[in-house]
Formats: structure tokens, C-alpha cells, sequence
């Protein structure tokens, strides 16, 4: 059965993609500052510092219908994962999130937006850890995704650049594995015929969504 929360899952996709661009920018201050000295000296090297902007204000935009209120608050990270809280449209959202450690496409060097899997709860909506995965390309239509942890494999249905588990009785299996296991692998298809690998760490995710467990109680 196909899931059914893509709709309500809209404003906590807006949501990661926020997180993942606050993480981004945590990241890079130490190499723009060490770029901010030589634009002084060399007026030229400015300009890629706006480039940079640039993407910045087009993920702004794309999460302007969550809602200004649905900027989310680190409560801590552990190991490869974060473990976040934010109030999209006034409910209360947990959820922990990492990205992947590897990508790769066939073709290579096939372009496509970054990817991210986080694992979600919503009171509001009696949802608890529902795991969902954010490609960077549209899948292609009526296809299935897959996740692989260990030997053991989960087949994930697809909707536009977004995966859910396809069957739902399965999910606290999955949620369990991800817990016991050292990574997971996703794999996918686009519709210009792409096929995908985002390997990611499950390093810290247990403590993550303990935490995110305690602050979504």
C-alpha cells in the first residue's frame, strides 16, 4: 500500500531541506572566512561568494509554504545524525536526520540535488518514527526504491524526489535494523534512466532518535 502522508509530510520535507542548509552553512564558515580575507585584496574573488548565496535564497523560497514558524532547533548531534525540533503550521515535529556519506549515479557525473534521509514524528498526527528519504531528482514514476541494511532489504514507494517504506507494517522493523546496523543504502532510478547509490551512516542514529523520542513524547 502506498503511503498516504506526502501532503502532510510536505512542511517537514521543507523542514530537513532547511536543516540540511543551516548544517551546510555550520560548516562552512572556517572556508569562506578564509576567503573573506583575500576578496580584500583581490576584488575578484567576491563574486563566488554571491554564487554561494544564490542557492541559499532559492531553498528560502522553496520552504516559504511551511511557514516562518517551522525553523527548527538543534537538540543535539550524535555521531553522523542530528536530532532536531520545529513547529511547522503550529504542530510539534521531531526528527533526526543525517546525509548520505556516498553518492553515486550511473551514468556518473550526473547532476542532481543533494539527498538526505530523516526519520520523523508528529504527534499531532498519531505518527511515530516514519522514515523518509529525499532523492535530489523525481524518481521515476510508479517505481520503487530500495533500502538495504545489511542483507536485509526494504522496499520503498516513491513519489516525485521522495521514498517512504511501501509497506508500513514493516517500519519498526526497518527502524530497529537501522538501530542495530552500521549503514544503509539506498537505491534508485530517475526517469531520464539515472540509477542511484546514497550510502549513509548509522552512526548516532540511535542516540538521535532517543532524543527526538523524548522531546516528541
Amino acid at each position: 500500500m502506498a503511503r498516504i502522508h506526502w501532503i502532510t509530510a510536505v512542511p517537514i520535507v521543507a523542514t530537513a531541506l532547511l536543516v540540511a542548509g543551516s548544517m551546510a552553512q555550520a560548516q562552512q564558515p572556517k572556508q569562506p572566512q578564509a576567503k573573506q580575507t583575500q576578496p580584500k585584496a583581490q576584488p575578484k574573488q567576491a563574486q563566488p561568494k554571491q554564487t554561494q548565496q544564490q542557492p541559499e535564497q532559492k531553498k528560502s523560497a522553496a520552504v516559504t509554504p511551511a511557514g516562518e514558524d517551522s525553523q527548527p532547533t538543534l537538540l543535539g548531534t550524535y555521531g553522523d545524525w542530528g536530532a532536531y525540533t520545529a513547529a511547522p503550521g503550529g504542530k510539534k515535529v521531531c526528527f533526526a536526520l543525517a546525509k548520505p556519506k556516498t553518492s553515486k549515479t550511473e551514468p556518473a557525473g550526473r547532476k542532481r540535488d543533494p539527498a538526505y534521509i530523516f526519520i520523523s514524528t508528529r504527534p499531532a498526527e498519531n505518527v511515530k518514527n516514519e522514515v523518509s528519504v529525499i532523492i535530489g531528482y523525481p524518481f521515476k514514476p510508479s517505481s520503487d526504491a530500495t533500502a538495504e541494511i545489511g542483507t536485509t532489504k526494504f522496499a520503498m514507494y516513491t513519489q516525485n524526489d521522495g521514498a517512504w517504506i511501501k509497506n508500513v507494517a514493516e517500519e519498526a522493523r526497518m527502524i530497529e535494523a537501522m538501530r542495530k546496523g552500521s549503514d544503509l543504502t539506498v537505491k534508485g532510478a530517475s526517469g531520464r534512466g539515472t540509477a542511484s547509490t546514497d550510502q549513509f551512516s548509522l552512526k548516532g542514529l540511535a542516540q538521535a532518535l532517543d532524543r527526538a523520542d523524548q522531546e516528541c513524547k
